[in-house]
C-alpha cells in the first residue's frame, strides 16, 4: 500500500480494520442509508450496508525526512472507552519495520489531533513508563489543538490518552507545538480543518505538480461526502466539521488531488451535486 506524490512517498501501515461495529462513531450512517449509496460497495461499505474502516498511520517520505502521520491506537493501553481498545498487543512496529520504517528511522510524527486513535504509538510502555516511540523524532502537535486538550481532559478516558500518549512525549522534550497553517518542508504545509476537534489540521502535499492531502477525521467515512451533514458523535464542533468538509472537498474537487482520510482512502474527490463522492483507486 505504497502511493507516490512527485517525491513524496506515502504508505499505509494498518493497525486494526473492521466492517461494521461503526455506529457509535456516524449514528445516521445505518445500513439502508449505506446502500442507498452504491458507490461505496465494495471499497467502503459491504453489500449489507456496513461501514468498512481501518485506524492506520501514513507514512510520508519526502527526499528529506520521514515522517508518521496520526500514530493509531498503541499497545498496552487502559483506561479507553472503547473496551476493545485497552491491552492491545498489535505488531505495528514490525509491519513499520517491515515496510522499511523501523521506529528509529522516523525523524518526525504529526498528529492531526490527539484523540485516541492518532496519538497511541506517539510513546510505548518500557519498565513500567511511557517513552516515546520514536526515538530521534520531534512530534509536531497543533498549538491550539494542545492547549485545547491540557485543560479540557477532564473526562477519565481523555485524561488516560493525554497522560500515556501526549504528556511523556512533553516531558521528554520532543515536542514542537505549530501554527494551524505552518509549513512543514518544502513539500508539506498544514490546513487548518476545526469541527472535529477545536485545533484538527489536515496535510497539503505538493511535489513536481502533483498533489496529496491527507485529511485526518474531517470525514471519518467516504459517507460524508456525500451527506455532508453526517457528523461524527465525537465531534467538539459538529456544525463548524460540516462547513470544514464543504470547504476541503470544495477545494480538490475535480483536481488530480489524492485524498488520503484518517480511517479510510486513498482516492479522487468529485462532485455529486452539492456534495461529493469519493472515487477509489484501483
Amino acid at each position: 500500500m505504497v502511493w507516490t506524490i512527485g517525491k513524496v512517498k506515502i504508505t499505509k501501515i494498518v493497525e486494526m480494520e473492521m466492517t461494521g461495529g461503526t455506529r457509535f462513531i456516524l449514528p445516521q450512517a445505518v445500513p439502508q442509508e449505506i446502500q442507498a449509496m452504491p458507490w461505496l460497495i465494495p471499497q467502503f461499505a459491504s453489500a449489507e450496508g456496513r461501514l468498512t474502516m481501518s485506524i492506520h498511520s501514513w507514512v510520508v517520505e519526502t527526499p528529506t525526512q520521514r515522517i508518521v502521520v496520526d500514530t493509531g491506537l498503541g499497545n498496552d493501553k487502559q483506561g479507553r472507552g472503547v473496551p476493545h481498545w485497552n491491552g492491545l498487543d498489535k505488531p505495528f512496529l514490525q509491519d513499520l519495520a517491515n515496510a522499511g520504517y523501523p521506529a528509529d528511522s522516523i525523524d518526525t510524527v504529526i498528529c492531526t489531533h490527539l484523540h485516541v486513535d492518532h496519538v497511541g504509538w506517539n510513546t510505548r510502555l518500557v519498565d513500567s513508563r511511557w517513552v516515546p516511540t520514536f526515538p530521534i523524532a520531534r512530534y509536531l502537535f497543533g498549538r491550539t489543538e494542545y492547549e485545547y486538550w491540557k485543560t479540557h481532559s477532564t473526562d477519565a478516558a481523555h485524561a488516560a490518552v493525554f497522560a500515556d500518549s501526549v504528556q511523556p512525549v512533553i516531558d521528554a522534550g520532543v515536542v514542537d507545538l505549530v501554527d494551524s497553517d505552518a509549513q512543514i518542508s518544502d513539500e508539506i504545509s498544514l490546513i487548518p480543518t476545526p469541527g472535529h476537534s477545536p485545533g484538527h489540521v489536515a496535510l497539503h502535499i505538493r511535489s513536481e505538480g502533483e498533489e496529496a492531502v491527507l485529511s485526518g477525521d474531517v470525514a471519518h467515512h467516504p459517507c460524508q461526502m456525500e451527506r455532508l451533514e453526517w457528523s461524527s458523535s465525537f465531534d467538539t464542533d459538529p456544525l463548524q466539521s460540516i462547513e470544514t468538509r464543504r470547504q476541503l472537498f470544495s477545494r480538490f474537487a475535480e483536481t488530480p488531488a489524492l485524498l488520503f482520510g484518517g480511517h479510510f482512502g486513498p482516492g479522487r474527490i468529485v462532485r455529486h451535486g452539492d456534495a461529493f463522492r469519493l472515487v477509489a483507486l484501483p
